[in-house]
């Protein structure tokens, strides 16, 4: 009964991490919630007995991945309060 309340939570917490992803602005916190939920991926790849896939996921998918990410938002300028609802028209109106 425990093991099938863990599985629920942690269903639970990978879809409410898919869609904060989704819906952050800020990409860093999308990056940061796509490692939460390659965690819980590396995790259920272990539960069904599959260490090999469990492994490769925590290394790609937590580590290389969100690395990689993270990097490379930090290296480019960060401009999402700046736009607006109606951007394309202020840089159609530019030319």
């Amino acid at each position: 009964m425990s093991m099938i309340l863990f599985l629920i939570v942690m269903v639970i917490i990978i879809l409410a991490a898919a869609i904060y992803a989704i819906l952050q602005k800020d990409l860093l916190y999308a990056v940061l919630a796509t490692g939460v939920i390659s965690v819980i991926l590396s995790i259920f790849f272990y539960l069904l007995q599959a260490p090999d896939v469990a492994i490769t996921e925590a290394a790609i998918g937590i580590a290389l991945t969100t690395i990689i990410f993270i990097i490379t938002i930090r290296n480019t300028t960060r401009d999402e309060d700046e736009y607006t609802d109606n951007h394309v028209e202020k840089f159609s109106k530019k030319k």
